[in-house]
């Protein structure tokens, strides 16, 4: 049976068919329409952004840091990352102008919430509680560990340990 779809198909016209050109047609416009055009929307948004970008503005560049506008100079743009410290960027690489309240709160370092969350962990009472434990015998003390370590090279090499 697929001798004979083969053979059908062969036997046909040599060029393209009016079907097959439409198909064609209609898949690289699908993908202009899915895949190039919003990438090109993206990219005029991005570069709409980065040329509005003034002094004061906060900005997020595409490495993810959160800083302030300090200068504008052409393509560059000085940005303030911590109270002082400046560094020179690109205008490409400012991703997005933020707002004051979209931006996330930064973690302070040698906080009090630090020590808040170890008195949930253990209570030291029931640590230091020895009535419930019991001595067993499957850890040595000092002097039987040299004993089990002799035994056990003795064991392994069929030798005595001087």
């Amino acid at each position: 049976m697929l001798g004979n779809v083969l053979a059908a198909s062969s036997s046909g016209s040599g060029g393209f068919s009016s079907s097959t050109l439409i198909f064609l047609v209609i898949i690289v416009v699908a993908v202009y329409l899915l895949m190039i055009r919003p990438q090109q929307r993206r990219r005029q948004q991005a570069q709409q952004k980065q040329n509005a970008v003034a002094p004061g503005a906060r900005v997020r560049t595409t490495a993810g840091m959160y800083a302030t506008v300090v200068d504008v100079d052409g393509d560059d743009v000085v940005l303030e990352v911590a109270p002082g410290i400046e560094v020179r960027y690109m205008k490409r690489a400012i991703m997005d102008v933020v707002s004051p309240g979209d931006e996330p709160e930064a973690e302070s370092f040698g906080s009090d919430d630090e020590t808040e969350d170890t008195d949930d962990v253990h209570d030291t009472d029931d640590v230091n509680d020895t009535d419930d434990v019991q001595d067993t015998d499957e850890e040595p003390d000092a002097g039987e560990s040299a004993d089990a370590e002799e035994t056990a090279y003795e064991r392994a090499t069929g030798t005595k340990k001087k």
